[in-house]
């Protein structure tokens, strides 16, 4: 296994429903608090629609560990933010026996 490299800034945001004064609710993202990590890119793949084209790069993001059910571990539905950059978090999960990192396979969106 090769050294981990927590090079990039990341911000770690979760999803909370707010009311929208018409009896609903609209979607509000939230930052949760900011991670030092290590951004891999996978494959992509893309979809071409009407007046745009979607493209998805699966990533896998290496963060330093912390405890289940504490603010500081990322969970899926939540999403890392860098600048303009989002990218979903699908699954988490320990990357090293001794549990020091986590991985985060999250999925980056761009519209072209």
């Amino acid at each position: 296994m090769t050294g981990v490299r927590l090079s990039r800034r990341l911000t770690l945001e979760q999803v909370e429903s707010l009311p929208d004064g018409a009896g609903g609710f609209t979607a509000a993202w939230q930052e949760v608090g900011r991670v030092w990590a290590e951004v891999r890119p996978g494959l992509g793949r893309e979809r071409a629609g009407e007046a745009v084209s979607l493209s998805r790069v699966a990533c896998r993001i290496t963060v330093r560990a912390a405890p289940t059910g504490t603010a500081r571990r990322p969970v899926a539905g939540q999403r890392f933010r860098e600048g303009e950059r989002i990218f979903a978090i699908r699954a988490v999960t320990e990357r090293d026996a001794e549990g020091r990192y986590l991985t985060c396979f999250a999925e980056e969106e761009v519209l072209a």
